[in-house]
């Protein structure tokens, strides 16, 4: 058997190992917040959308660029963190990543696990970017990074076990000509993490999510999984690769029992298409366990690098749902004891 075939092989016994473990979780406590909250959310993450992606922002377009991170700076701020800034020049460009976190530990004493909740912030070269986080043209920073936002906002009071640090990055360059190589965000983050020999337990790439819907057969998928999963593109999805598939099942496992928002988890060799194409895989190649959540990208989101994917594309009212469900993922993740 070509050796190919046996990696694909072992990726759907992973997925259906994964989908017996998910079946023996509790069944899922509804997530759905007060009327009145859940509105003011879907507000807040449109609003933030709006902020960030509405126009073209990245390297060539560096006002616009410029623009999109004071704006985060200025979220978070009005929100009480300390932002800090990761410069770095590559390629000409002066840019930066930007990082805020709440940490607990004593005496001042380094971190003993760090956890990562991240989304780029940049465009490519083509669109407004209103919900793909992705590689090829400017979709992609609005929905992951109103995420983040909003996270950081829902878990500013959190009650972290000791000697734990939550980190929330957003990160720049995400998209080419600086996918996958040293000029990208997230991969300076994480090597300046390893270089620090920082003890990250786990980062969260938030990865295009504000696609959902109902429409039977609304959801595509690459040869070999469409029985293995819905043909509607209703769902968020838990995706890494077979090194990250304890990860992948114990935060999907987590989301499925605080969320009845729904979701399916993957875990699949490196070369499948999607698997390894966003700000996880520079954690991933650094040494730590990282993976995506996503709404599928281009397998649903009809407006995929496209110039229609603006601010009003994106179901905010799901995205307010699935973040809700993430809130409390990430407060288990960081509260061990919960876990």
């Amino acid at each position: 058997m070509p050796a190919h075939t046996t990696v694909y092989a072992r990726t759907l016994i992973v997925l259906a190992a994964l989908a017996t473990v998910v079946a023996l979780v509790a069944l899922p406590i509804s997530s759905t917040a007060a009327p009145a909250r859940a509105q003011k959310l879907e507000h807040r993450l449109s609003n933030h959308v709006s902020k960030v992606a509405a126009v073209k922002h990245n390297t060539s377009q560096p006002t616009s660029l410029e623009d999109a991170a004071r704006y985060i700076e200025a979220a978070l701020a009005g929100e009480g963190y300390k932002v800090r800034r990761q410069e770095y020049e590559h390629d000409g460009h002066r840019v930066r990543n930007l990082e805020v976190s709440l940490i607990n530990t004593r005496n001042n004493k380094p971190p003993r696990r760090i956890f990562i909740v991240g989304a780029h912030y940049d465009s490519a070269c083509g669109a407004p970017s209103a919900n793909n986080n992705d590689n090829d043209n400017d979709n992609g920073s609005g929905s992951g990074t109103a995420a983040v936002l909003e996270l950081a906002r829902m878990l500013k009071g959190i009650r972290l076990s000791q000697g734990t640090e939550l980190k929330f990055v957003f990160f720049v360059n995400q998209q080419r000509p600086y996918i996958s190589a040293e000029g990208m965000g997230s991969w300076q983050h994480a090597r300046d993490l390893r270089t620090r020999e920082q003890p990250v337990a786990a980062a969260l790439n938030l990865e295009t999510i504000g696609d959902h819907t109902s429409t039977r057969n609304s959801q595509r998928y690459l040869p070999g999984l469409e029985k293995l999963y819905p043909t509607q593109g209703n769902f968020i999805a838990f995706v890494g690769t077979v090194k990250s598939s304890e990860m992948v099942r114990k935060t999907l496992a987590a989301f499925k029992a605080t969320s009845n928002f729904p979701a399916q988890g993957l875990v699949s060799a490196s070369y499948v298409e999607g698997v390894t194409w966003s700000d996880h895989t520079s954690y991933n190649r650094h040494g730590y366990p990282a993976i995506m959540i996503t709404d599928t990208a281009f397998l649903r989101y009809p407006y995929y690098h496209s110039t229609h994917d603006t601010p009003g594309k994106p179901d905010y009212r799901n995205m307010a749902l699935m973040v809700e469900g993430l809130a409390r993922v990430i407060e288990g993740i960081a509260t061990p004891t919960r876990m």
